[in-house]
């Protein structure tokens, strides 16, 4: 009679969590609006027309050069540090201004209208779109990462999935290894019952 008393209300404290690993464990299998979400944004490059003579460093690890909207760009690797310069004179490459920026997005935009619509603001190299989609420019590895509200909510429910459910990395932890514990006893004191039910 204890174990089962134990088994119910280990039950009704699993009950929450479960419900949050079958619910959100079903989004998962399904992947429902992942491919919009988690999009690898790229720049639009064209070909290059020009050729450059670049004097390489010792220190590089990595060089490229492509060519965007806004011109030639080499791009670097030193100690896994990327590095943005100008392809003439070697030197990094000056900052690119709101027009610059909104002109770059604008064009990275136009294969995918549909979800990034138009630039709304920008704002230390951020973009917000009128979809609701925010888009990182990363200058110096000239790179884009974008982030909407589907992104943000499949982010939420792999933090309710993994017991993600504080601000708190030491709390979490504590949170995943009770709900372990608490399924490994609820699993052994089912069998305990179904045993002796059995005699």
């Amino acid at each position: 009679m204890k174990s089962r008393k134990l088994h119910k209300i280990i039950g009704l404290i699993l009950v929450l969590p479960m419900l949050g690993w079958t619910i959100t464990g079903l989004v998962f299998f399904i992947k429902p609006g992942y491919g919009g979400a988690y999009e690898q944004l790229k720049l639009k490059t064209y070909p290059l027309e020009q050729s450059f003579v670049v004097s390489s460093s010792e220190n590089w690890q990595e060089a490229r050069l492509i060519k965007t909207i806004l011109g030639h760009h080499l791009l670097v690797k030193t100690n896994g540090e990327a590095k943005h310069l100008d392809p003439v004179s070697l030197l990094p490459k000056e900052l690119p201004t709101k027009a610059q920026i909104e002109s770059l997005l604008a064009d990275a935009f136009s294969n995918n209208k549909e979800r990034y619509g138009e630039i709304i603001k920008i704002a230390d190299n951020t973009a917000h779109t009128s979809t609701g989609i925010e888009v990182i420019l990363n200058w110096n590895g000239l790179s884009l990462y974008q982030t909407g509200k589907d992104t943000k909510l499949i982010n939420l429910l792999y933090e309710i999935h993994y017991l993600q459910w504080s601000p708190f990395k030491g709390f979490n932890q504590f949170l995943g290894v009770l709900g372990l514990v608490l399924l490994m006893t609820i699993t052994v004191l089912g069998l305990r019952i179904y045993l002796k039910s059995r005699r």
